[in-house]
């Protein structure tokens, strides 16, 4: 038995694959398993989600592009983090579209000389990455020109979308308009353009476009807070129970005895630490799930474990009992980024170090 296990549920992503891809109706799902899948398995969330309705896949980096090739991914795959002085060869050889962030990568790209699809990201207001409106003119006319070259569309990143009316989202969205037009006022097709992440794919269907980019909500995490479009959280990250001990009243437990008990009870000790991903600033924050009932953790977060108060341990917490750090029976990651001052996203990217990740589940269509 592992100690630590991220436990990812197969059939939640399936359903909110289909619950995504229905919500949309004809606009292309592009879903999105960057950071190996949002800390899920990229390759294994993809093969559900390819089996469930999804269109093609977005993932940042060339290195994860070629992994979902060589893993059987045969459906398109973007790469939109790269640098124009890595070898591209591979990634291209096998079919991956790359995007197009710089008036640089499109001149490596060109010169290259390899067939490729691309596709152009242009800077609409978040001031990342992007072509700048003033090179746009430039790089579409440097594709266009190239015959090795297929442009497949232009796309951007909103960087107010969960906030479905902010105005900044108006005002990306008629700069895509006008990249867009600018694009094929030169010469360029771009038949498959996309602008929406998450929440603007799931509350703006203004802005949809031909596809849309899908991340989180994969997963089930709704990504606008008070929502709820029916998404299944797909991963608990539990642990087994290693001791439990008493306490006294006066007592303190873990590293610089930050905490003291205030009346006798009990202690469990949880083999999780900030090497496996839970950071010294959830101490206080975080409610364990054991048996059901949530206990607060306690004390300093180590390196290698947490502890856990179950006060009088009036439902008999015992050694080896599951404990919950979020997911189905404690916190759920929403809860837990509320609680620790970040966001959902972060959460379920924090299992590493000595977590073993499983899988349950599987439905395929």
């Amino acid at each position: 038995m592992d100690l630590l296990t991220a436990r990812i549920d197969l059939d939640a992503i399936a359903h909110n694959t289909r619950t995504i891809k229905g919500l949309i109706g004809d606009v292309r799902l592009m879903a999105v398993v960057k950071a190996d899948g949002y800390g899920h398995g990229a390759l294994e969330a993809a093969r559900i989600m390819a089996d469930n309705g999804a269109d093609a896949f977005g993932v940042a980096t060339l290195r994860e592009a070629v992994a979902l090739r060589e893993g059987g991914v045969d459906k398109p795959v973007l790469a939109w983090l790269w640098s124009p002085e890595q070898d591209i060869a591979e990634a291209l050889a096998l079919g991956v579209e790359l995007g197009v962030p710089s008036l640089a990568h499109a001149r490596t790209l060109v010169d290259a000389a390899v067939p490729a699809r691309v596709c152009v990201k242009v800077d609409t207001g978040l001031h990342r990455s992007g072509v700048d409106e003033a090179d746009w003119d430039e790089v579409f006319t440097l594709l266009r020109d190239a015959d090795h070259l297929t442009v497949t569309g232009v796309f951007s990143h909103l960087a107010c979308a969960d906030e479905p009316e902010h105005p900044a989202n108006d005002a990306q969205a008629t700069a895509f308009g006008r990249a867009i037009a600018r694009a094929r006022s030169l010469g360029l097709d771009v038949p498959v353009n996309h602008l929406c992440n998450s929440p603007a794919a799931l509350t703006r269907p203004d802005l949809r476009h031909e596809q849309v980019r899908v991340g989180v909500a994969m997963y089930g995490l709704e990504p606008v807070p008070g929502l709820n479009h029916g998404l299944r959280p797909a991963m608990t990250w539990a642990a087994s129970v290693l001791v439990v001990k008493p306490i006294t009243a006066g007592e303190g437990t873990s590293y610089g005895l930050t905490w003291t008990a205030g009346e006798d009870g009990y202690l469990a000790v949880v083999p999780a630490g900030y090497a496996d991903g839970v950071p010294r600033n959830w101490q206080g924050h975080l409610e364990v799930g054991i048996g059901g009932k949530r206990y607060p953790q306690v004390g300093r977060v180590c390196m290698d474990q947490i502890v856990v108060s179950l006060g009088a341990n009036e439902f008999g917490v015992q050694p080896d009992d599951e404990a919950v750090i979020f997911g189905e029976g404690g916190m759920s990651a929403t809860e837990l980024a509320a609680a620790t001052g970040t966001i959902n996203y972060e959460v379920v990217c924090r299992p590493t170090g000595r977590t073993v990740r499983t899988y349950e589940g599987g439905v395929h269509l």
